[in-house]
């Protein structure tokens, strides 16, 4: 049996006035999540608004997409992690990462190192924060973090489950670490540019998408876990429901260097008609697991449509 499909929004400025409203209504229209990036531009602090969407919610989920593991110690997003997960109820998915965009470490004046170093960092990471959710005491000693008897990170019952874990990446060793640790893995571009750039959506044609859900898998099983347990999630950048796609898709295609074929079959976009995307959706379950669709919070509008005409039939059936 193929997982049930799952859909969540991303959001970075939610309306000042009104957001409040404007989250419950994302938890009417039926998602399952509410993310926020993490970057130091014009967007909201993810911590803090994360714990403050789920106090004024009931069954909506509170995730990072994702916590840049060089702005924050792990012992520190160990406790925070596991407070707002406390605190709601269960309700928070953890996302973590290595860092990607270089503007941010510019400003914050942060040295922006190669990617392995980012990548065994974030490894060592998720090793404390996980210890720290379940173990009374956590020592740990590596090259890039020394944590001795670091305490629990909350006390919290004891049929208390800590936050599912959510590690995004494009690139064959971030996508081990995720096989490795990772309840929910998102197939993302690789982004070696530090920026993303007109060709950065072709690391996600269709081929390369099952590339990258192969390392995740081979990973997992080399690890001793049961790839099939895990969540596969896919971040989208643009939706159209459209009867004509065709110029979107052109565009996207001259400027990315894809076909027009790819970029209709590319998880970054959902664009054709209501039908087309859900088939498509469907398709991309069955070739590579993908079940847990995150769009853009942009336009309410557009959350409305895309709820009624492509969540509610597939999440219904």
């Amino acid at each position: 049996m193929p997982r049930p499909f799952r859909f969540g929004v991303q959001l970075s400025n939610p309306p000042e006035k009104g957001w409040q409203d404007s989250v419950r209504r994302i938890e009417a229209f039926g998602y399952s999540s509410v993310f926020f990036p993490d970057h130091f531009g014009p967007q909201w602090e993810p911590v803090a608004a994360l714990a403050a969407i789920a106090a004024v919610t009931e069954r909506l989920k509170v995730g990072s997409l994702v916590y840049d593991v060089d702005y924050r110690h792990p012992v520190i997003l160990a406790k925070a992690s596991a407070t707002t997960h406390l605190l709601s109820g269960g309700r928070h998915e953890f996302g973590l990462g290595a860092g990607w965009m270089r503007t941010d470490y510019d400003e914050a004046g942060l040295d922006y190192d190669r990617p392995g170093v980012r990548i065994q960092r974030l490894d060592e990471a998720l090793t404390i924060i996980r210890s720290m959710w379940r173990e009374e005491k956590t020592t740990f000693e590596g090259k890039y973090y020394t944590v001795r008897d670091a305490h629990r990170a909350v006390e919290a019952p004891a049929d208390w489950e800590p936050p599912k874990i959510l590690i995004g990446g494009g690139g064959p060793r971030v996508l081990a670490v995720a096989g490795r640790h990772a309840d929910i893995v998102g197939i993302n571009p690789s982004i070696p540019e530090g920026k993303v750039v007109a060709t950065t959506v072709a690391d996600c044609a269709p081929d390369r998408v099952r590339q990258k859900v192969g390392w995740v898998r081979e990973a997992a099983s080399a690890a001793g876990r049961d790839p099939d347990a895990i969540e596969f999630n896919s971040l989208v950048f643009v939706v159209a429901i459209t009867d004509d796609p065709g110029p979107l898709r052109a565009g996207i295609a001259q400027n990315s260097g894809m076909t027009e074929d790819e970029v209709a079959d590319c998880p970054i976009f959902l664009t054709g008609t209501a039908n087309e995307i859900r088939d498509r959706l469907e398709k991309r379950r069955e070739e590579t697991g993908i079940s847990y669709v995150v769009i853009q919070g942009r336009d309410p509008g557009m959350l409305e449509t895309f709820a009624e005409q492509v969540m509610e039939p597939l999440t219904n059936r």
